[in-house]
């Protein structure tokens, strides 16, 4: 798939695991199957909410290669090759480039908190070896920095593949002032479900979403809404999955994504692997209240 632009639904997809704790595919291909049906762009594979931090370097191509085939061209499929070592982020790149995907999201470095100029160099080093187009993954509340918009227009400057940027930073401010500055040379995601439409408003074609993991066909209508200028429909949405959207963050990502789509049999188990661990039984039972009120369970 060619990307010319970034807009719409992307899904942060989940890795789905047996109790055992190793990936299950058959879930998974469930999983692609019902986001192709939802309608949206594509699928983000091994991110964060695919658990990137705990599958091993074996299991992280793995699943990619396996997202690849499930998807058969029919959206396109982003991977996420991040890594805090430049060296790693490079060599993933690398073997993706086999695989055939259609780009790369690549999270800012994080726990060495560089200088912008080392960002700067970071990114350059994987643009260097691909052609294919390459999100930037702006995420301060879990790497400690933020990429700069400076940064992020300079590197699209040095090299024509720096696409987009996922702005998860939760500041409407940052997503206006791209804009404003990229003048069309740069596509900006929505990196919060719960933003999307205070984001697009301001200047975003659309969201790496990990609701879509649930609601695919929902997200795509609220995102198509925004981006055809139907504010009325976009806000309606927004305000309907408002409650879903907050308690999917109720613990940290993917746990909540987990449960509640094993709760609506898309996947076999909730099952996520340590440090992470199953959500508290309070927890538990808002965001299946919230699923019942949305009819999804």
């Amino acid at each position: 798939m060619t990307i010319k632009e970034f807009s719409g639904v992307w899904t942060a997809i989940v890795t789905p695991m047996n109790e055992d704790g190793s990936v299950d595919y058959a879930s998974l291909e469930r999983l692609v199957e019902t986001q192709v049906e939802g309608g949206v762009d594509g699928v983000v594979a091994v991110g964060t909410t695919g658990e990137s931090p705990t599958l091993t370097p074996r299991e992280h191509m793995d699943v990619i290669r396996k997202i690849a085939g499930f998807s058969a061209g029919r959206i396109g499929v982003i991977a996420g090759t991040g890594s805090n070592s430049t060296a790693e982020t490079v060599e993933m790149t690398k073997e993706c480039e086999e695989i055939g995907v259609d780009g790369y999201l690549i999270v800012a470095p994080y726990y060495n908190k560089p200088t912008q100029e080392g960002v700067f160099l970071h990114f350059s080093e994987v643009a260097k070896i691909t052609k294919r187009p390459i999100v930037l993954y702006s995420i301060p509340g879990r790497c400690g920095i933020q990429i700069e918009n400076e940064t992020a227009l300079r590197l699209r400057d040095a090299f024509p593949n720096f696409m987009a940027i996922k702005e998860a930073g939760g500041k409407t401010e940052k997503v206006k002032d791209m804009y404003a500055k990229a003048a069309g040379r740069m596509d900006i995601l929505s990196g919060d479900d719960g933003l999307t439409v205070e984001f697009m408003k301001n200047g975003a074609k659309g969201v790496v979403s990990v609701a879509s993991n649930i609601v695919p066909a929902q997200m795509a209508e609220l995102v198509k809404a925004a981006n055809s200028g139907d504010w009325a429909k976009a806000e309606a949405l927004d305000k309907k999955l408002h409650d879903l959207f907050k308690d999917l963050f109720i613990e940290p990502n993917p746990v909540p994504a987990k449960f509640a789509l094993a709760k609506a049999g898309l996947i076999k188990t909730s099952a996520v692997r340590l440090p992470l661990c199953k959500m508290a039984q309070a927890h538990r039972e808002k965001l299946m209240q919230t699923m019942l009120n949305l009819n999804l369970i």
